[in-house]
């Protein structure tokens, strides 16, 4: 697995960032306001610059592309694949400030002109091509949006593809970045945009006790290699798989209890054979209403068997489509470092002595929700 996060790039600098109680969100002016972002720190800038000054072709490129491009390159490296793998990386809104520049110019057109690649470099099919296309990846190219939950449903098709037979290796993950002020002004429509304050913590994420909408975008990727078992020294193994759709009754909706999720982390132990987990990395955006029917669902699947319950957003905000990977990849790292990471501004903090099973939970606009359980092996 590979990741670019405001944590970092590497999984040491990112497991030594995990164990620091600290936020990464910081306040950032746009154009005329300001807001908490969480966003990559200048080094990492800088390997996304170099990307796209390597090749002629990638330097039209969204943001989004190239997160997605650098984190596939360093996770394909931790592997001994041949070129016969399919690839399926998604995003919330793909190409987020690539597509609001051409539009912004389109319009201060007087001719109503655009550039002559505003549709190919803007679709978001030319996420997991380019991933593809860098790679030399001969198996299947897949992109698709299924807003928060997009990263978790690449990992299901990915494992639908080797549980067929028809792919021996998938490359799967998330790419996301939005932190644009037209993105960021759509949040603060919805009232659920965290206010702009000194705050230590601006997100406040599984804080059930919270007055206030405390939602705070990210930008990030992460990219996963899978393969069919059994496999020498896996990071981690898929255990379980659960997904489930709400019934809307408007656009955002999702209900008190979160029965899509009720539905989705039933169906991930049943699919493992399991009555419970050790440790729950939740989606919990950091809204008051998120946060709280993502626990009521606990409650009812779990009931007096509750796990430890974390999740990252406070850290890094929520990147929307590469939101899962990210919560991913935190647990695959609580796995291998046997070490439960909460939130610490908590204080009924879980004691977890061993960790043996991690169900990682997404879900997003339109109820789809997605819950994947990890074991050590």
């Amino acid at each position: 697995m590979a990741s670019v996060s405001p944590l970092g790039a590497d999984a040491t600098t990112i497991w030594q960032a995990y164990l620091q109680d600290h936020s990464f969100l910081k306040v950032t002016e746009f154009d005329s306001f300001a807001a908490p972002v969480g966003a990559l720190a200048g080094e990492q800038n800088d390997a996304l610059e170099a990307l796209r000054n390597s090749d002629s072709k990638y330097r039209r490129l969204d943001r989004s592309v190239l997160l997605a491009l650098y984190t596939s390159r360093k996770a394909l490296s931790q592997v001994t694949w041949d070129k016969e793998f399919g690839v399926n990386i998604g995003s919330s809104r793909g190409a987020t400030a690539l597509f609001e520049s051409y539009f912004d110019a389109f319009q201060k057109n007087p001719l109503a002109k655009t550039a002559t690649l505003t549709s190919p470099t803007t679709t978001l099919g030319n996420i997991a091509s380019w991933v593809a296309h860098d790679l030399q990846a001969t198996g299947p190219a897949i992109s698709h949006s299924i807003t928060c939950s997009t990263a978790l449903h690449a990992l299901l098709n990915g494992v639908a593809w080797l549980r067929s037979g028809m792919s021996n290796a998938f490359l799967v993950g998330g790419t996301e970045a939005a932190n644009t002020p037209f993105t960021i002004a759509q949040m603060k429509a919805l009232k659920i945009y965290a206010p702009t304050s000194s705050a230590s913590h601006p997100c406040r994420a599984l804080d059930l006790e919270k007055k206030e909408n405390t939602m705070v975008l990210g930008e990030g990727a992460a990219s996963f290699c899978l393969e069919r078992g059994p496999v020498e020294n896996p990071l981690a193994v898929i255990r379980g798989m659960g997904y489930a759709t709400e019934i809307l009754t408007h656009n955002i909706s999702i209900s008190s209890e979160a029965n899509c999720f009720q539905k989705s982390m039933q169906m991930a132990l049943e699919d493992a054979g399991l009555q419970t987990v050790d440790a729950v990395v939740m989606h919990a955006p950091g809204t008051i209403k998120g946060d709280m029917s993502e626990y009521k669902a606990l409650q009812a699947v779990f009931g007096n068997r509750l796990p430890a319950l974390t999740s990252n957003k406070w850290k890094i905000g929520h990147t929307l489509g590469a939101s899962g990977a990210l919560s991913l990849e935190l647990a695959v790292l609580m796995l291998q470092h046997q070490q439960f990471i909460p939130v610490p501004y908590l204080s009924n903090v879980a004691d977890v002595s061993a960790l043996d099973t991690v169900m990682v939970n997404a879900v997003g606009f339109g109820g789809n929700a997605v819950s994947i359980l990890l074991s050590k092996k």
